[in-house]
């Protein structure tokens, strides 16, 4: 089995920003290299895959509530990636229905 990497699923803290506008969500992934970081999000659902040496960090996960991922912002550093997504408006696409 030469060459195969060992899965590990990283610790990870889901939160919400203190004006309650953004879910913070921190994922712990040390020794990675920032270029061997793949984070791809929905506006429900989020998947991490790191590489370090013989170690892939992986992880799929659901959040309890929707985001705009488009406007998501990531910073890594130390081991720790941060990850900031607005919640989304949840009236936002609501059409005004006309009262007869």
């Amino acid at each position: 089995m030469k060459n195969e990497k060992i899965n590990i699923t990283p610790g990870v803290c889901l939160f919400n920003s203190d004006d309650n506008k953004n879910q913070i969500i921190e994922i712990n992934i040390p020794g990675v290299k920032k270029k061997d970081i793949e984070l791809r999000m929905q506006d429900y659902s989020y998947t991490l895959k790191a590489s370090r040496g013989d170690v892939e960090y992986r992880l799929a996960d659901v959040l309890c509530c929707p985001v705009n991922s488009k406007d998501a912002k990531a910073e890594y550093k130390d081991g720790l990636l941060v990850i900031k997504v607005p919640y989304k408006d949840l009236y936002e696409d609501a059409v005004k229905i006309k009262i007869a």
